[in-house]
């Protein structure tokens, strides 16, 4: 089967640059942890994984948030939610980490495996990304308050060097991430416990307080309280994505082996979903600080501060104003940048994702970190950040849904059996939409978002989120069991099999192939075989590939399942009209718009209209917002389909195109195949046919040469008859005709055979045209012909070439000319010029025709009509004359015209020398043996 698609040059050398990992860090693939001499080596240590991995904990938004919920909701309630939701965290948390860490993946391919498809997971990459640059906000802000309060810094430039800060460090990588972290990690640890340390010894006394603390305004907060408790705990799931950016570090996990197991799993679990535990410490220690604060009289703002917080800590500890406040700087500095590089590293990886799959085209993991940071540098710097707060909680209905069933089908459908044991990430082997968690994730966020705008009543409303995290356990495992599993993989690459055996044959440790169109080689989990090139592809070169149109799996495209689907409920006909054009505008305008009408709803909640000319002003407002957004999103809805639909439609045409130019070359090529053997068996039969002439003709002229000599001598006995002579002299010219032939064959034989030698002698010039002129005058004067000979420019004496060659040419030309010449005369000129001779032999016979002269220089051709047709030739002379010709690095050509006569032009190259030279070119050999093509 030949391949659909060509690999242009462009393409390959695109692919080569993005997967190059000194700067990508493996975005968009497996995650190569082989320590060996191949270029994709990234292996660093269990231990620095892990306290890379655990650097991202230092960030000071969980004392934030502990200290915002016990102000607001009462110490039971607030620390119930703290230790339920990190409970739930580290559940949760666990199996994501744990096949993370043992496949090399990031959350995004661990998603496209575990029950969401190939397409389905990109939903997830915008929530991922979308939480990156969010708490990249949150916690710059953070920074920047701290610079401004510590160091005087105005906050618009603060905002903008917290921003600035991360990006050298995140351009290149895990490796400079890594440095930064461990490098800082003690000094964050030493300001860390000792700032417990000072709480722990200085303020113990006022535990029982901070214990049974309660706001003024909610009395009933110390006791324990359903709605309380789901409020408080909201405001913490918005964290649930913080296990990601731990995965995104623990992909680079090296392989856990009998050596290293208990390292691995120490590290795993602490820096994986144990994050958890340094977590609560932190924020136990928010939520009594906070206490602290607000009973020694700050305000509500201060005592949600961490820099203020700390301040005071380290205040207590060194009892000096400066040396607390450079402490504090140091502190908060060092906790913002370690949260904010993870920030702005995981969002680099979830932008890469989410783009590729829709573009088809990465620019590079630095373009989308620059992306990332711009955009929350924007919402820093138009304060939009501060509005975050409100939408977190809907923010974390779609987060936990995502996560929850991610976490389900890991933990229960694997061990169960009901999705393969391995995760699979390779677009080539996936379903766009796998209905497991595409599915389960939409239903958990529905009915989170019903219960969260109080559809089911106040406690349901506060515990949304745990709605939408149940809900996930329940409808994973069913989804998957109605759906029999069918829709993990979409096919494997069975033809890499004999691939990867000879691989292992040539390499047992470490297994590569090598991608087709990158020519990268990358471990055999990376690869798949490309129906359409009919090569093997690496996960990346694949995931970048528009041209195919998936023609590997078309049974698993968006577009046929979504078919299939809508055939179970809905009538043929329908489906037809939602397939059409139109159709496909309306059903995406409509989730445009319903997304729209979603987001209003969210806002004017939030904004909460106090009175109600407020109310109806705000309600007109966001009518005529969504019915603006109706009509923009109505054009770009349009246009995105026609579109769609053209670059379809020409890639199709293109593809179509492609595969007639393919069959047509292989078409050509199966051609000059069977013309190359045609020619290299008419080279073996002439080969063949050279050395059985060859043969015969030494065969021939030993009897033929007695033949000839016999007749010789019994034509010259005196005592022959008379009658007996005419029949000796034909035999003798017989014999002569054939002695001809035969050495004219030979010539021919040697010339095919490349064993033709050519010598170098110091030739008479001059000498050798009297001769030849002496040879012919006397047969042209008994046909009563003239002869005429003219030397148009002066010849040098002696020159160098195979006298017994030229001669054969020139004696060949003249006598043709001689025999062919009933009447008139032969003109024989020879010029000089520049060490190139020029002989021109030119007749007045009877020429010859156009269609003749063509093919006058074949063997065995020769002029035959009423005039010529009994004299005599075997029809090789002219054969010999143009091959030695060439030989002889000259050339020929001839002109005749019917009835006027012939002219033959030979060029050839002879040195002249002095008479002293000449004696060096005697029988010198030009080249043993002369190859002729």
């Amino acid at each position: 089967m030949t391949a659909a698609q060509k690999i242009f040059k462009v393409r390959r050398h695109y692919n080569k640059w993005v997967a190059d990992q000194t700067m990508e860090d493996y975005a968009l693939r497996y995650t190569s942890r082989h320590d060996s001499s191949s270029k994709q080596g990234h292996v660093m240590s269990i231990e620095r994984v892990g306290h890379t991995a655990l650097g991202a904990t230092a960030f000071l938004a969980l004392e934030g948030l502990a200290a915002v919920i016990t102000l607001a909701y009462g110490f039971t309630n607030a620390v119930a939610a703290i230790l339920t939701v990190l409970a739930v965290f580290f559940i949760t948390g666990f199996p994501i980490a744990y096949y993370s860490a043992k496949h090399g993946l990031d959350i995004d391919l661990l998603t496209r495996g575990a029950g969401f498809g190939y397409l389905g997971s990109t939903i997830t990459s915008l929530i991922y990304a979308t939480f990156t640059f969010i708490f990249f906000a949150i916690e710059a802000a953070i920074l920047a308050s701290a610079m401004e309060v510590l160091l005087g810094i105005p906050l618009a430039l603060g905002y903008a060097l917290s921003a600035i800060f991360v990006i050298p460090i995140v351009t290149h990588g895990i490796r400079a991430i890594s440095r930064f972290q461990n490098g800082s990690q003690w000094i964050w640890l030493v300001l860390q416990v000792a700032a417990i340390g000072v709480v722990v010894t200085q303020e113990y006394q006022n535990f029982e307080g901070w214990t049974q603390y309660a706001p003024v305004d909610l009395p009933q907060s110390t006791h324990f309280d359903w709605i309380l408790f789901g409020s408080a705990a909201s405001v913490l799931f918005a964290l649930m994505a913080q296990i990601g950016e731990q995965v995104d570090y623990l992909r680079f996990f090296p392989i856990k082996n009998k050596q290293n197991r208990r390292r691995w799993w120490f590290w795993l679990i602490l820096a994986g979903p144990g994050w958890v535990f340094i977590g609560a410490i932190k924020m136990l220690l928010g939520s009594f600080l906070a206490y602290l604060a607000i009973s020694d009289g700050a305000s509500v703002v201060q005592a949600t501060d961490p820099t203020y917080l700390y301040q005071r800590i380290f205040f207590f500890l060194t009892t000096s104003p400066t040396t607390a406040l450079l402490l504090a700087a140091v502190f908060v500095f060092i906790c913002q940048m370690k949260i904010n590089l993870t920030n702005a590293y995981a969002g680099s990886i979830a932008w890469s994702n989410f783009f590729s799959r829709l573009t088809h085209s990465h620019p590079g993991r630095v373009v989308w970190l620059v992306f990332n940071v711009t955009i929350a540098l924007l919402l820093m710097e138009l304060g939009i950040y501060q509005a975050l707060g409100a939408i977190l909680g809907v923010f974390a209905i779609a987060a936990v849904s995502w996560l929850g069933s991610l976490s389900a089908d890991l933990l229960i459908n694997k061990p169960l059996g009901l999705s393969p044991n391995y995760v699979e990430f390779k677009r080539a082997h996936l379903y766009d939409i796998n209905p497991v968690g595409t599915g389960s994730m939409l239903i958990a966020t529905s009915l989170g978002l019903v219960s969260y705008l109080g559809v089911f009543g106040e406690v349901a409303k506060s515990l949304c989120h745990f709605i939408s995290l149940g809900s996930c356990f329940v409808f994973v495992p069913l989804i998957a069991w109605l759906t029999k599993g069918k829709y993990y993989l979409a096919r494997q690459s069975t033809e890499l099999i004999p691939m990867i055996e000879l691989a292992r044959q040539r390499n047992p440790k470490y297994v590569t192939l090598t991608c087709g169109i990158c020519e990268n080689a990358f471990e055999t989990e990376d690869m798949s075989f490309c129906s359409a090139y009919m090569q093997p592809i690496c996960s990346l070169c694949c995931s970048l590939d528009v041209r195919c149109l998936d023609s590997c799996k078309p049974q698993a495209s968006i577009g046929q399942q979504s078919d299939y689907f809508l055939k179970l409920f809905l009538p043929k006909g329908l489906v037809k009209a939602l397939s059409s054009r139109f159709g496909r505008f309306a059903s995406l305008l409509l989730v445009i718009n319903i997304i729209n009408a979603a987001l209003m709803m969210l806002i004017y909640r939030q904004m909460a209209p106090s009175s109600l000319n407020e109310a109806v002003l705000l309600k007109d407002t966001m009518l005529a917002l969504f019915f603006t957004l109706l009509i923009v999103s109505g054009v770009l809805s349009w246009l995105f389909v026609l579109a769609h639909e053209s670059r379809v439609v020409a890639q199709k045409e293109s593809n179509r195109q492609t595969r007639k130019l393919i069959r047509e070359i292989d078409a050509h090529q199966e051609t000059d195949r069977a013309l190359q053997n045609a020619k290299e068996q008419a080279e073996r039969a002439n080969e063949a046919k050279s050395r059985y002439l060859t043969g015969i003709s030494h065969e021939l002229r030993t009897p033929l040469q007695s033949i000839i000599g016999y007749a010789q001598l019994l034509s010259e006995k005196a005592n022959t008859p008379s009658g007996h002579q005419n029949g000796l002299d034909i035999i003798h010219r017989s014999g002569l005709y054939l002695a001809d032939l035969i050495e004219g064959l030979l010539d021919i034989s040697k010339i095919e055979a490349g064993r033709f030698d050519l010598y170098r002698n110091t030739v008479d010039l001059p000498k050798l045209i009297d001769q030849l002129n002496s040879m012919f005058a006397m047969q042209a004067r008994d046909k009563g012909i003239q002869l005429q000979s003219k030397i148009l420019a002066p010849l040098p004496q002696h020159v160098v070439t195979d006298e017994k060659r030229l001669r054969q040419i020139l004696i060949n030309l003249l006598s043709n000319a001689v025999k062919y010449t009933p009447k008139g005369s032969v003109l024989f000129e020879v010029n000089y010029r520049n060490q190139v001779a020029e002989f021109v032999i030119r007749d007045t016979g009877v020429g010859i025709k156009e269609g003749h002269l063509k093919r006058i220089f074949d063997p065995f051709e020769r002029v035959r009509d009423v005039s010529t047709g009994n004299l005599p030739g075997t029809g090789l002379g002219l054969t010999i004359v143009k091959l030695l010709t060439e030989i002889m690095g000259g050339d020929i050509q001839a002109h005749s015209v019917v009835g006027e006569g012939s002219e033959f032009r030979v060029s050839l190259m002879l040195p002249w020398v002095s008479q002293g030279d000449g004696s060096a070119y005697v029988d010198s050999p030009l080249s043993t043996t002369l190859k002729i093509n």
